[in-house]
């Protein structure tokens, strides 16, 4: 679901200050044996399937999805773990969880004028416009007066009168249900609330989907409306009144059920130690988020083809997850104590697959909470997402933000692909491993202008952005997986070398803010929460080695500490209104 922080050069510039120029990757080898495997083209086929749907917990397409999903792990090798051996690690299993409400579906929606030839809306062309939890109207539909309620406060609404009539206003469709239908009486609402981001004016017909509350004694609906329909339904108004027609048609399914699939290419040496992936599946757009399914399904099968032709052995387990967003994963975390101790990483793919020429996002990592999402300046940025500062309570200081980035430009090198990232927002995924104070990242795309819309459809997916993103983050879990003393030591060597880069940028922003009249105590409170940050994201790669830090990777973490505190000391011993050290 997310303009970005770190771009593509400038950090590969800033790390030559440490001598990067000449470091060795510790991932160089598994990416050259992933890449060849990893097919955007196989990826994007799963995108198209889903892209079938409207997709909600329970509903036909949601099924069939969750379907699709265990044929490929079967066809790529996986066995069902009721049925597995015990020596098996490629293994996976469908979970089933009762519903508390009807699974829900739309079928038909229709919106028109009575008189006019053209209907103002048709589910066949906006299939987002009923919004989620409606009910089925009549066969012939409910036609009654049309009355405008401007922003749809509570006080416009008492002026319009709008019990027993269809409401028109320009807010979002689930706040007018509520405040329309349910406390006054109307028969059903039609709400138009797209942001600007979404470029309304360009794309007309566009439409975001939303939703109503569940709600079985007043059985109403709403629609959202594109920025044309809302245009000839206040024009047909200007010409008098007007009577309205909506038609709905929609399934409800009693007594479903959610399902996640959970699949596991289980390690060898520590198996309940786990990198887990998580992509959910509800949402009826491609991009948003069949990307984030396609990708990993494809990451799944490249992983169980290494582990067969015994390119790879994974000594902790890779967890895949599909499923509802967010819940899905907090389960996973939740549900058993023990298993949840044994979770070191969590990575979110939403929305991976975007076409950018199309949809104007750009490739973003939301990073765990660092000091950037506290004094967000220079090269960072929040997304139109949207993002509020924390505070230095909140901050996770880890390796994991920057290992993650350099396997992705580790990628970009050889292609080109635009790689960002954003401070810390929330909202998917990801949030739940860190409210388990596990490290957690998400990978997605933003500013995206089809995003939530019914224009976000196959043709705005990239079978190449697939590839990028699922390569980088299959090579990120078999990197920290199989992790050996060589390897734990290039991490910390890699991270050092982001905490100088940072510790140089940001010494230079807070020159650039004295020369203009900054507060000095802010800026070396700036200096010294980004070095307590890398501290502690140093200390944290003492979990990077299977089996434990050995004494030669404890010294490496002592040692690159111990330089990164000594680059600190130098930067606040020194003015803040020179360039010097």
């Amino acid at each position: 679901m997310r303009h970005p922080g770190t771009v593509l050069f400038s950090l590969i510039a800033l790390a030559s200050l440490a001598g990067a120029q000449s470091a060795p990757s510790p991932s160089g080898a598994i990416l050259r044996q992933v890449e060849p495997r990893y097919s955007g083209k196989r990826a994007k086929e799963t995108v198209a399937f889903l892209d079938r749907f409207v997709r909600w917990p329970g509903n036909r397409g949601f099924d069939a999805s969750i379907a699709h999903l265990a044929d490929r792990l079967e066809k790529a090798g996986y066995v069902r773990q009721d049925v597995a051996r015990a020596a098996d690690r490629l293994i996976y299993r469908v979970e089933h969880y009762p519903m508390t409400t009807p699974a829900w579906e739309p079928r038909d929606a229709v919106v028109e004028v009575v008189g006019e030839r053209t209907p103002i809306l048709r589910f066949a062309i906006n299939r987002n416009m009923l919004a989620t939890n409606s009910w089925s109207t009549p066969d012939t539909g409910v036609v009654a007066e049309l009355v405008y309620a401007g922003m749809g406060t509570p006080a416009a609404l008492d002026s319009a009168h709008v019990e027993g009539r269809i409401v028109l206003a320009d807010a979002n469709a689930g706040r007018l249900f509520a405040e329309s239908v349910l406390k006054r009486g109307a028969l059903g609402v039609l709400g138009y609330s797209l942001p600007a981001y979404t470029q309304p004016e360009t794309h007309v017909r566009s439409i975001q989907f939303v939703g109503i509350p569940y709600d079985t004694t007043k059985r109403g609906w709403a629609v959202a409306l594109s920025f044309d329909a809302r245009q000839r339904l206040r024009t047909a108004l200007a010409r008098g009144p007007v009577r309205l027609r909506v038609r709905s048609d929609v399934v409800w399914t009693p007594n479903a059920v959610e399902q996640t699939v959970v699949a596991e290419v289980r390690g060898s040496q520590v198996p309940d130690e786990r990198f887990v992936f998580s992509a959910h599946v509800q949402e009826p757009g491609a991009n948003d988020n069949a990307s984030g399914v396609g990708a990993q399904i494809e990451m799944a099968r490249v992983a169980a083809n290494l582990l067969q032709q015994r390119t790879i052995d994974p000594r902790r387990t890779i967890t895949f997850l599909w499923g509802l967003e967010i819940r899905s994963t907090d389960r996973y975390i939740t549900q058993d104590s023990v298993r949840a101790t044994g979770i070191l990483w969590g990575l979110s793919l939403d929305m991976v697959g975007e076409d950018t020429k199309k949809t104007g996002g750009t490739f973003l990592i939301e990073k765990m909470p660092d000091p950037s999402a506290i004094w967000t300046r220079g090269e960072d940025k929040h997304s139109e997402w949207g993002g509020s500062a924390l505070t230095k309570a909140q901050m996770t200081p880890h390796y994991f933000n920057d290992l993650v980035l350099g396997r992705c430009l580790e990628v970009a090198a050889s292609n080109g692909w635009v790689v960002k990232t954003n401070p810390f927002e929330g909202g998917s995924d990801h949030t739940p491993f860190l409210r388990a104070k596990k490290p957690g990242l998400l990978f997605w795309h933003f500013t995206d202008q089809f995003y939530h819309t019914d224009g976000d459809r196959l043709d705005m997916v990239s079978a190449d952005e697939l590839k990028n993103v699922g390569v980088s983050a299959l090579v990120s879990a078999l990197l920290l997986t199989s992790a050996d003393g060589t390897a734990a030591r290039a991490i910390v060597a890699e991270v050092e070398r982001a905490a100088i880069a940072r510790l140089t940028t940001e010494r230079a922003l807070s020159v650039a803010a004295l020369a203009e009249g900054g507060d000095a105590a802010k800026e070396r409170d700036i200096l010294e929460t980004w070095g307590a940050w890398y501290d502690g994201a140093l200390a944290s790669t003492a979990d990077i080695e299977v089996g434990g830090a050995s004494v030669e990777t404890r010294s490496a973490i002592a040692d690159a500490r111990a330089r990164v505190q000594a680059l600190v000391q130098s930067y606040l011993g020194a003015p803040l209104n020179s360039s010097g050290p």
